[in-house]
């Protein structure tokens, strides 16, 4: 009668019962050390965010567990001695200064420029082509581009002297009139002579019946005299100077 029930059992269960006894999962010390090696390991190699584990192998058998040989490639990282990540050099754009018309009655507000993505970050963006972009490898904006852009921009109508009062959202301003900018393109080209190029595009809105007063479209371009993080930026730096003061004068000028 038990070996009819053993032999059913067996032809029921199949592999998952041994000797007529129903295997619970129960492993001899040396499995169970080299299950627990398995699932560390699993566990540990889990890398930073960057990194790509390019190969791992693991042996085990019998008591002895574990060889593993990992090889890890970091991306757009460097590291210094003890594994902490190289600064980034971080930049500024500066604002820049120009003859006063005489001061007017109006109050303006720099509203915060809109951009895409590939913009509206800290990267500092280079074109290698038209229709490809790059970041510039150890470099960084000190903030995201369009608030840098609305903080210089801001500046620069107070240095003019010619509003009797500039802002931006938030700082209780009575407004006639805002100034809405749109960062089309803020980068280096490299295609055929290294240059800056800024485009920037804006629109005067009065702020008491909403209408568009007038919009138009403001670009500058700078070479990049020298090579390095500094000179892509100064050459930025320079351009966007260029079509800040344009700007300026051009609101000046139609409100």
């Amino acid at each position: 009668m038990r070996s009819e029930s053993c032999q059913a059992a067996k032809a029921r269960f199949g592999n998952s019962t041994a000797g007529c006894g129903v295997d619970f999962g129960f492993r001899r010390p040396q499995e169970r050390q080299a299950s627990t090696l398995r699932m560390r390991f699993a566990h540990s190699i889990r890398g930073q965010r960057g990194s790509r584990v390019k190969s791992v192998v693991l042996k085990s058998g019998g008591l002895a567990a574990g060889v593993a040989l990992i090889a890890l490639s970091l991306t757009g990282c460097a590291f210094l001695p003890g594994g902490r990540p190289a600064p980034l050099d971080t930049f500024e754009l500066s604002a820049p200064s120009l003859d006063a018309r005489g001061r007017g009655r109006q109050q303006i507000l720099i509203a915060q420029p809109s951009a895409l993505k590939a913009l509206d970050s800290q990267n500092i963006v280079i074109k290698p082509s038209v229709r490809s972009i790059q970041y510039l490898k150890g470099a960084q904006w000190a903030d995201r581009l369009p608030l840098i852009v609305q903080a210089r921009l801001a500046e620069t109508f107070q240095r003019s002297g010619s509003f009797a009062g500039v802002g931006k959202p938030g700082e209780g301003l009575a407004i006639d009139y805002q100034v809405i900018v749109e960062v089309r393109s803020f980068e280096v080209r490299v295609d055929g002579g290294q240059h800056a190029e800024v485009e920037l595009f804006v629109r005067i809105l009065n702020d008491r019946n909403g209408e568009v007063r007038a919009s138009k479209s403001f670009t500058a371009t700078a070479p990049v005299s020298g090579s390095g993080n500094q000179a892509y930026v100064g050459a930025l730096d320079r351009a966007f100077g260029d079509a800040a003061k344009d700007i300026v004068r051009w609101t000046d000028s139609v409100i």
